[in-house]
């Protein structure tokens, strides 16, 4: 049975612990309003590019001669994978989620005998991603250095990928990210961009864009715009990944700020108990020492 004093020094500890714990999620909660302000504001502006690029598509009258980021390669057997991970922990199931996500699409590939390439954005989830699958991984990026996100280390991802598209070192590429619901719940998501997959792009006001001419053709606004996309859906992963973060690592902090105050209820019942069986003890000696007299 541990002693007072013992009993002391860990509720001691455990209450800075819960300090901790509350800061971080006061800070967390700070953050989470304005990352989930960004990803709101980011979501209509990359699926209505994403709406063009298709409406645009469909107006291209040589399908063959079709920029390759749109139509592809020809082949599928190699495939990039980007895994968006945050470079902090103390997040909940904010990494854990996108890792297992993109293992369950890793082992399809690999089952299917083709070729995987794997970019990891994000400390933690090379920390995860090396112990198994540490010959896939090409490249890691990290951001730790920037405050906030930004378009201009998003658009940094868009070029590393689109030069080794260019390089023919991949047919495929997706990628995987935590899609902000709310602060309870985030959805890991696996998007492909490269070649872009337009099944799964709503069509909306296909029949405005009907009525217009374009100068140049349509396949030559689709060379500039098809590599803007890749870094525009990137930056939205980014920006959902942001919101995704603080909302879990808010609610990490919340659950480990209660556990730490149930700890403490605990230890203080413990240490009590333990005080009075001591002053207990103590008077039955003196008592017992007074009637041997």
């Amino acid at each position: 049975m541990p002693s007072l004093d013992d009993l002391k020094k860990r509720i001691s500890s455990v209450k800075s612990t819960q300090k901790i714990t509350k800061a971080m999620k006061m800070v967390a909660a700070a953050k989470l309003r304005k990352a989930q302000d960004n990803a709101e504001k980011g979501r209509p502006y990359s699926e209505k590019m994403n709406n063009i690029i298709l409406n645009l598509s469909d107006g291209i009258s040589d399908k063959e001669n079709a920029p390759k980021l749109l139509a592809g390669t020809g082949d599928e057997k190699i495939y990039l994978c980007i895994v968006l991970t945050s470079d902090r922990g103390l997040c909940g199931g904010f990494n854990s989620n996108i890792i297992k996500k993109a293992k369950i699409y890793f082992q399809k590939i690999l089952s299917e005998n083709k070729t995987l390439k794997i970019i990891t954005v994000g400390s933690k989830g090379y920390d995860q991603l090396k112990r198994v699958y540490k010959d896939n991984i090409i490249e890691k990026i990290s951001f730790k250095d920037s405050k906030n996100v930004n378009y201009f280390d998003a658009n940094k991802i868009g070029k590393i990928i689109i030069n080794r598209f260019e390089k023919k070192e991949f047919d495929v590429c997706t990628i995987f990210y935590n899609q902000f619901k709310n602060v309870i719940t985030q959805i890991p998501q696996e998007q492909q961009i490269i070649p872009l997959k337009t099944s799964d792009i709503k069509k909306k006001d296909s029949s405005s864009i009907d009525n217009y001419e374009f100068e140049p053709e349509e396949d030559e606004i689709l060379s500039i715009l098809l590599p803007k996309n890749i870094s525009t859906q990137i930056f939205k992963a980014m920006l959902e990944n942001s919101a995704s973060e603080q909302g879990s690592r808010m609610t990490a902090m919340d659950n480990a700020t209660r556990n730490a105050g149930e700890m403490v209820d605990k230890l203080t019942i413990q240490y009590n108990r333990s005080r009075q069986a001591a002053i207990t003890k103590e008077l039955i000696e003196i008592i017992s020492g007074a009637e041997s007299l």
